[in-house]
């Protein structure tokens, strides 16, 4: 097989399989411009949006959305470490406990998100340039989802590579809209409205916090070519600082835009302010924006495609190499992209899929993380992830009643707005405290469950384990 190390500049071959050590390469510090990047566009603006319909003035708006975000990136950082430590994408090391077949219940719950995530990303990038220049909404889909996927085809390096790129790209221009608005340049005069309730704050903290826990899937995908002797610390702080940056910043822009501006779409919001700040600013930085969100959407492809992946082969092994990947990212792109036409109202559409993400994502990030930190300290035996009669089972008893239980006891207090309020978000005047519940019920329940797990024999696999790909490196 062709080492990734040597061939960055042609496509990806690996997808679920071991990435080792003689093909590790990258720096850890680019974790945080990458995810910076990947929170530095119009999604994250729109985020901003739900605070006002739900009552909120601009102030508010934006101190629920930076907190949801600060909580939700500690979960979602914390996954960074299993890359460089596995070697492995994120969602397959998941087979530690949940089984090698039991794995498939979380992972549909990922690959829902996934797709939802390019299928709102179509709604506001085509509404966006409709509403803008007036471009063809079904072309512009067209268009975004062919880009997405042909960034996923291509890979890792790539999706680092265009990446980085935006981000410097990106910059200038986010800085120049900001200034403006602070100046008074970018608009914005209209009359303070909204002021502060209860529901509405923890609507917008829980959309927030879903935001980049559910990115929580997707980090060791792209951490998990660096070196195994990456710092933890460092690459926690690098994912941390990044994913969490660009929200900070962008949270009150779309909060400004909301209430100030008066805009419902963040494209227009972004075009609108900036052309106001300094000529044709505001025109490029739409263009970069959009551009931002379409590589975005590539590595929702990319992680969508390494989930799915990972569902067939715990039914079937799959081998290895680009016909899988392929075929694999064209599928899903035609399933966002018909979506994507047939759904209109690009706000709505993001809030209810960030809270059903949300109530489907909580329960199984803090099963994987006490997993990870707690009961396993990191030590797995990589390659029985791969043999469906390892030391990990067919079905991982503990995990599986863990996230049930979690989602269970999510659904009594689950609050979606204008579509759903259950019986105790009434009962607490619509707080959705649901996916809290589901966070610290599985995660603690998992750790109760594998106190008394014997880890002898899993030992003796990891040991042997460890030999094997020793000896495969050495064969290289």
């Amino acid at each position: 097989m062709s080492s990734q190390a040597d061939t960055s500049s042609v496509i990806e071959s690996r997808h679920l399989d071991y990435v080792p050590e003689h093909e590790r390469h990258g720096k850890v510090w680019r974790q945080g411009p990458f995810w910076f990047l990947g929170n530095f566009q119009p999604f994250t603006v729109a985020i901003a949006f739900l605070g006002p319909v739900v009552g909120l003035n601009g102030l508010w708006t934006s101190v629920a959305g930076i907190g949801g975000i600060l909580f939700g990136t500690l979960f979602m950082a914390a996954h960074a470490a299993q890359g460089p430590k596995l070697g492995l994408p994120q969602m397959i090391q998941s087979r530690a406990q949940f089984g090698y077949r039991g794995v498939i219940l979380p992972v549909i719950a990922t690959t829902f998100t996934f797709v939802a995530f390019n299928v709102v990303d179509v709604v506001i990038i085509k509404q966006g340039l409709h509403g803008i220049f007036g471009w063809n909404a079904t072309l512009v889909a067209i268009g975004i989802s062919l880009a997405a996927a042909l960034l996923a085809i291509y890979g890792h390096d790539w999706i680092h590579k265009v990446f980085i790129g935006l981000f410097w790209v990106s910059l200038p221009f986010w800085i120049i809209l900001t200034l403006g608005i602070f100046t008074g340049h970018a608009g914005g005069h209209g009359p303070l409205t909204g002021g502060f309730n209860v529901a509405g704050f923890f609507a917008t903290f829980a959309v927030a916090a879903s935001y980049n826990i559910t990115y929580a899937p997707y980090v060791s995908d792209y951490s998990r070519y660096l070196a195994k002797s990456s710092s933890v610390g460092g690459i926690i702080t690098a994912v941390f600082v990044g994913a969490a940056g660009s929200p900070i910043w962008l949270i009150p822009v779309g909060a400004w835009m909301a209430t100030r501006l008066g805009v419902a779409d963040a494209l227009t919001g972004i075009y609108s302010a900036g052309n106001s700040t300094i000529a044709h600013a505001g025109t490029v930085l739409a263009i970069v924006a959009v551009l931002a969100l379409v590589a975005t959407m590539g590595i929702n492809a990319y992680s969508g495609m390494l989930s799915v992946v990972t569902i067939v082969d715990s039914i079937r092994p799959v081998q290895t190499g680009h016909k899988v990947r392929i075929t694999t990212i064209v599928a899903l792109t035609a399933v966002w992209f018909i979506l994507g036409i047939v759904l209109s109202n690009a706000t709505t559409a993001l809030n209810n899929s960030l809270i059903i993400m949300l109530y489907l994502l909580a329960p199984w990030t803090s099963v994987n993380l006490i997993d990870f930190y707690a009961v396993r300290h990191g030590k797995f035996a990589i390659t029985d992830f791969f043999n469906p009669s390892g030391i990990y089972g067919q079905w991982g008893v503990q995990g599986i009643a863990s996230y049930v239980v979690g989602v269970l006891v999510e659904i009594p207090f689950m609050f979606i707005p204008s579509v759903y309020e259950s019986p105790g978000a009434s009962w607490l005047n619509g707080v959705d405290i649901s996916w809290v519940l589901g966070l610290f019920v599985a995660g603690g329940l998992y750790f109760v469950l594998t106190r008394g797990l014997d880890r002898s024999q899993e030992d003796v696999a990891i040991a042997r384990s460890e030999l094997a790909l020793q000896n495969n490196e050495s064969m290289r």
